[in-house]
């Protein structure tokens, strides 16, 4: 997110990027590999694939040769051929080139979330981009997160948003970053998000969620072509459409907050996310439902550096809270986003569905964050929550349990730092013992 600059007593300071020449960008590589995953859409499950090659193969599903299509051909920024196939309801075995897919669960048991993952590469706020250990707080960690929540073997990832941050070029000199790729084009993609991701695509299904990031000025073209969830590639400027995923014994809500506001709730936003809700409530769900949503309904964005009593923090999303506002959302079990750049939990009792924040895949952490647990109640629109978090690099890993869910949050040296339970709408996270 990294929204607010650090303030001085109570003011914002609205931070503008600098005016440079920027350099040429390097030639569009297509990918030397065949890159494959599995994705939840409202339709079902599907596989992708990005190619070099100019026709899209066969894949092999359950020892029957079934054609894959083309979703989308080369262009000037994506050289590369992308290909799609739906996957039938129970199929065991599915294959692209060789390459084995890893398939939906018929009722998942253990989940993987986070997001916010991609290396910031923007004006004067620059990540190193060749330091994946995470130890401090300018390394960027995606691939180390990756590999880490591999191991945990998930039957499903959510991706709560933000894949793409290179947004201009890495300054000259500097050797965190010498000779990335930048701007919205297969070799940022690439150095982003497919190659750092590839053990957790092999390892399970995807759900994808559309983050700010990926709204039109920024990496907007590279999403709907790659990643959205829609049959066929959107052109921008476009909305991704709400999709309701039925996961087995579990649905999501998959909104498109890239448009929302985070300190106003202009008229023309607000309607199009309370169209969204709208869209859901034909809908109602006959199992447990998240809604899925980059931004977080509520959540505390931490302005400025810690003091004695904590950070000093301003509440979001005022666009979505005026969407909701008013709204039966009793059907709704939990709410799970990202957008700033760590980890916390809300729970309000019962009286909404709990916020849960995940942004802690890889970007840079909010300015006036901490590691340390921030505990206890707090006000939020209008209503008093249980609040739990803190900034570190990691992932959140979820297992089904008789009640719900439960599981814990893991640092870059793959140790629980926090654990979390999910009962009805009981959300409850505090530190690891």
């Amino acid at each position: 997110m990294r929204m607010f600059a650090p303030v001085v007593a109570v003011a914002l300071l609205a931070v503008a990027g600098c005016s440079r020449a920027d350099p040429a960008k390097p030639p569009e590589m297509a990918p030397t590999a065949d890159q494959a995953w599995v994705e939840l859409t409202d339709r079902g499950a599907e596989a992708r694939l990005i190619t070099a090659t100019a026709v899209c193969p066969a894949a092999t599903i359950d020892g029957k040769t079934t054609p894959m299509t083309q979703r989308a051909g080369p262009s000037a920024d994506f050289p590369l051929t992308i290909c799609e196939v739906p996957l039938p309801p129970g199929a065991r075995q599915a294959s692209v080139r060789g390459a084995v897919l890893p398939l939906p669960s018929a009722e998942p048991k253990r989940i993987v979330i986070f997001g916010d993952t991609g290396c910031r590469l923007k004006g004067d706020d620059i990540q190193n981009c060749d330091r994946p250990q995470g130890q401090t707080p300018k390394d960027w960690p995606f691939a180390r997160v990756a590999e880490l929540a591999a191991a945990h073997h998930p039957d499903l990832v959510i991706h709560v948003g933000d894949y793409y941050y290179r947004e201009s070029p890495c300054p000259a000199g500097r050797a965190g970053c010498a000779g990335s790729p930048w701007g919205d084009n297969w070799n940022s993609w690439n150095a982003d998000f497919f190659a750092p991701a590839q053990p957790l695509l092999k390892a399970a299904p995807w759900v994808m969620v559309r983050g700010n990031h990926e709204d039109c000025q920024r990496g907007g073209p590279g999403w709907f072509l790659l990643l959205d969830g829609a049959a066929a590639p959107l052109t921008c400027p476009a909305e991704s459409a709400p999709m309701v995923i039925d996961a087995g014994g579990l649905e999501f809500y998959v909104l498109d907050s890239s448009g929302t506001d985070d300190r106003y709730a202009p008229p023309g936003p607000v309607a199009k996310f309370s169209a969204q809700l709208d869209a859901l409530k034909t809908t109602p769900p006959t199992a447990p439902a998240w809604i899925l949503a980059h931004r977080p309904i509520w959540g505390l964005v931490p302005v400025a550096s810690a003091g004695p009593i904590g950070p000093l923090e301003v509440p979001i999303n005022a666009t979505e809270q005026a969407a909701a506002k008013g709204r039966d959302l009793k059907g709704v079990q939990m709410v799970v986003s990202g957008h700033i750049h760590h980890f916390a939990s809300f729970s309000f009792k019962g009286d909404r569905p709990p916020q849960l924040i995940v942004g802690t895949g890889g970007d840079i952490g909010e300015p006036g964050d901490t590691p340390r647990f921030l505990d206890g109640a707090v006000g939020m629109d209008g209503m008093s929550a249980e609040r739990f978090g803190f900034d570190r690099y990691g992932f959140l890993v979820l297992d089904k349990t008789a009640t719900g869910w439960a599981g814990a949050f893991y640092d870059v040296r793959d140790r629980p730092i926090a654990t979390c339970s999910l009962a009805g709408r009981a959300l409850i996270c505090h530190a690891a013992k």
